[in-house]
């Protein structure tokens, strides 16, 4: 089939959404002619054809996911099968969402005069009311229209705000890693300390992904403990002033974003997610994939962990935010031995069940439904 892929930036490093559509393309496109419509891109798939939607402006981003949308509908309206749209756009047999709905945002849990109140704040915003008209399109039932959910959790958000809508789940897949290195080779390549323990993490958005509560657990724990961060360069120099402050420079290391984040995981001795909000959280099933322990905030807050049991796959948390909590967790993983073999056992079998390559074949028959409509 010629299928249409349309996402404002094609590229791994861009975040969890964009890495996932990556990632698909790459299973799919050695059976399918595909096509990739978008405003930044690397080209990291090959034999992929790409195209530049015309960018007026990156700031407002409401005008420019507005116009993004025009543009891309008109360059896509005819000659595909199938159009495949992971932004909030009006045109696509197949949807894939990946971030809470905005309607949800603005109004679960509200009621009488608070949803009166809410909805006057739309009205009364084109950022807002923009948004809402998209997303309220994207999720209209038209014939042979599938909308896709990454979790389970971010399903039942979806529902939540549109009642009447038909919903799959397609989680992300892992690819297991080729290149094996041992812990010291690893640390070599990243230029890290051969000594001591070192936790993970990586995030583009450091304060929403739990950053804070890891270093405020960092500073209960012994002292050859150690940190790597990984992710968005632009968040550096205020985490970097953060750490000076907490006396914790010495044990801290900023590695910003990488184009293979692999060597870090074989590098590390625990992974730490202690996010605050995330549909899934493909890092933690990566982390899984490289042999990993991890630590991770429970089902209400992350989407993944709606399919672990702590004690088993990974240790969930209760509270993102309890710096102690946090400490206690990576403190049994550095001290138990036999239960960090354990998560990293059944971490390595959960991680082999989620493959993208089923990912990928759960859309190709989508692909299929909708484009026999």
């Amino acid at each position: 089939m010629r299928i249409a892929v349309i996402n404002r930036t094609f590229a791994r490093r861009g975040g969890g959404a964009e890495a996932y559509a990556v990632a698909l393309v790459q299973e799919l496109a050695p059976q399918h002619d595909i096509h990739v419509f978008s405003q930044q891109t690397d080209q990291p798939v090959a034999g992929v054809t790409y195209h530049r939607i015309f960018r007026l402006c990156e700031k407002p981003r409401w005008i420019n996911q507005l116009l993004f949308a025009l543009f891309s509908w008109w360059r896509t309206r005819r000659g595909f099968d199938v159009v495949h749209s992971h932004e909030n756009t009006w045109h696509g047999q197949v949807q894939t969402v990946h971030v809470w709905p905005t309607r949800h945002n603005l109004f679960h849990g509200r009621h009488g005069w608070r949803l009166v109140l809410a909805w006057l704040k739309v009205l009364t915003s084109p950022r807002l009311l923009t948004y809402v008209w998209l997303e309220g399109a994207r999720f209209r039932h038209r014939p042979g229209r599938q909308v896709v959910a990454a979790s389970a959790m971010l399903r039942d958000a979806c529902l939540e705000a549109y009642q009447q809508a038909k919903i799959s789940i397609i989680t992300p897949g892992v690819h297991m890693p080729v290149v094996i290195r041992s812990q010291n080779e690893a640390r070599q390549q990243l230029g890290i300390s051969q000594s001591g323990k070192w936790l993970l993490f990586v995030a583009n958005d450091f304060a929403r992904k739990g950053l804070d509560t890891v270093l405020q657990a960092l500073t209960l724990l012994p002292n050859d403990l150690h940190l790597a961060v990984v992710g968005s360069s632009h968040q550096i120099p205020v985490y970097q002033n953060k750490v000076d402050k907490m006396g914790l420079t010495a044990r801290v290391r900023f590695l910003g974003p990488l184009e293979d984040v692999t060597p870090a995981y074989q590098a590390a001795d625990v992974l730490v997610h202690p996010t605050h909000e995330d549909s899934y959280a493909m890092v933690v099933l990566e982390a899984m994939a490289n042999g990993l322990p991890v630590v991770v905030s429970g089902p209400g807050f992350c989407g993944i962990s709606h399919d672990l049991t702590d004690g088993r796959e990974a240790l969930l948390l209760d509270d993102p935010r309890d710096g102690k909590q946090l400490a206690k967790k990576i403190g049994r993983l550095l001290n138990e031995p036999t239960l960090s073999q354990l998560l990293k056992e059944r971490g390595l079998d959960f991680a082999g069940a989620h493959s993208w390559a089923s990912s990928a074949q759960e859309y190709d028959t989508l692909y299929r439904l909708a484009s026999s409509k």
